[in-house]
């Protein structure tokens, strides 16, 4: 098997890694085709390293899932790779390997990704080792209870540790019914009762081009690159192209949680719901996340850590989301320190809603955002990841080309409106080990 699967990569790999000349597409470092059968293809064409990288991304996961299912996308990923109907799992690795790369999957909250890297005269046969993977899983059942007993360990996990534990309280808190409040990795008695069946549903229902991305960046024509998947992914299904049903609005009657959790420390979660991905106030909140819990220069880190030493770890997260998203204000602190650390927060969020931050605070918080999202695309991976995620959520894959722009144009009055605007009646979730 192994000596087939080498000479069919020799074999694909032959010529075909000159780049277009005179071209529209070397005009444009990046390329944009729909298949006929409503697949996306995005090439960008990196001459920087010999190397490649895919990225193919599905409109499947927790957001589409129930409490029932939950975790459904995510151990279908695991499975994917595990075997198709011509390759088993170490041959699917062994041939990536041979590549000079490695092939992997998972799944997500608005995504599922089946990722690949490769030397670039190997390209064709990293595309053709991807397409043998999502056109013909063969879901083996022993890998199906292998990966189903990795997953189930995960889950326990999770629930040991004292943050995943507080952070996935607070989004069931903070988006009641809606699937946002359920983690991607799933629910034990979810899990438990997912089967090989469930599995070949959940992929003959998702797993249609008109819902898939696959974006390449790397030492390629995009010329070559989209004929090669048009080959490949002729036979991909389409669907009706009909839009998902609205899930349920977020929200819940809970306010606050205090679970007892043995730990050495404690933590504390603010959460707030906000703007999606494409909404306008999207920037502002971005550059208001970064000021508060960007970095050591962030407000949260200088006065709750090191001016008044109440935090082992403290910051912000704001997730790009399809839908309502999240901003979550987590610290961890002594027990002693609770309540102080506690009213810390609630001080500074009040701050920056009836302040205006200086304007250099705001430039220093601009740079420091689009500098670690430039540092985070330095890879043809992170590339090929991004433009296939922009392109999939609906905004374009050029959506970072506006995005900078528009980061630039956030001023002082912007962060206090959008304070003022999401960061209102928090929902907290405190996770603190119990009285001795």
């Amino acid at each position: 098997m192994m000596a087939r699967m080498a000479a069919l990569i020799l074999a694909a790999a032959g010529p075909g890694l000159l780049l277009l000349s005179g071209t529209t597409a070397e005009a444009s470092p990046i390329v944009r085709h729909r298949l006929p059968n409503g697949l996306t293809v995005v090439v960008r064409q990196n001459p920087a390293a010999p190397v490649v990288a895919v990225s193919l991304q599905v409109r499947m996961g927790a957001r589409w899932e129930q409490a029932k299912s939950a975790g459904i996308s995510n151990l279908l990923q695991h499975v994917v790779v595990k075997g198709t109907t011509r390759l088993n799992a170490v041959e699917i690795a062994e041939a990536a390997e041979g590549m000079g790369g490695a092939i992997g999957a998972s799944g997500d909250t608005d995504f599922s990704e089946i990722r690949g890297t490769a030397l670039a005269r190997y390209w064709r046969s990293l595309l053709e080792l991807i397409a043998e993977v999502v056109l013909r899983p063969s879901l083996p059942p022993e890998e199906v209870e292998n990966e189903r007993r990795v997953v189930l360990s995960q889950i326990r996990n999770r629930g040991d540790q004292p943050f995943p534990l507080a952070f996935d309280t607070l989004l069931r808190m903070l988006y009641g019914s809606h699937p946002y409040g359920l983690p991607a990795l799933g629910l034990k008695e979810s899990v438990e009762g997912l089967d090989r069946s469930a599995l070949r549903e959940h992929y003959q229902r998702h797993y249609r081009g008109d819902r898939m991305v696959i974006a390449v960046s790397g030492q390629v024509a995009a010329r070559e690159v989209l004929a090669e998947v048009s080959r490949l992914f002729a036979a991909l299904p389409t669907g009706a192209d009909s839009p998902d049903p609205d899930p349920p609005a977020p929200g819940s009657a809970e306010s606050q949680k205090v679970v007892s959790h043995p730990a050495a420390q404690a933590q504390i979660l603010f959460g707030y719901l906000a703007p999606s991905l494409s909404h306008a106030d999207y920037p502002a909140v971005k550059v208001l996340s970064t000021l508060l819990g960007g970095g050591m220069a962030g407000r949260l880190f200088a006065e709750l850590r090191d001016k008044q030493g109440l935090a082992y770890v403290v910051g912000a997260m704001y997730p790009s989301r399809r839908d309502s998203s999240y901003f979550v204000i987590h610290m961890g602190t002594a027990p002693q320190n609770l309540g102080r650390a506690e009213q810390g927060i609630r001080m500074e969020v009040e701050r920056i809603r009836q302040a205006e931050p200086s304007p250099e605070e705001v430039n220093r918080a601009k740079a420091y955002h689009l500098g670690n999202l430039a540092m985070d695309r330095r890879t043809n991976a992170r590339q090929a990841w991004y433009l296939a995620f922009f392109e999939l959520e609906g905004v374009g894959h050029e959506f970072l080309d506006r995005y900078a722009a528009r980061v630039e144009a956030v001023t002082a009055a912007d962060v206090r409106r959008v304070a003022q605007r999401y960061l209102d009646r928090p929902t907290v979730t405190i996770v603190s080990p119990p009285p001795r």
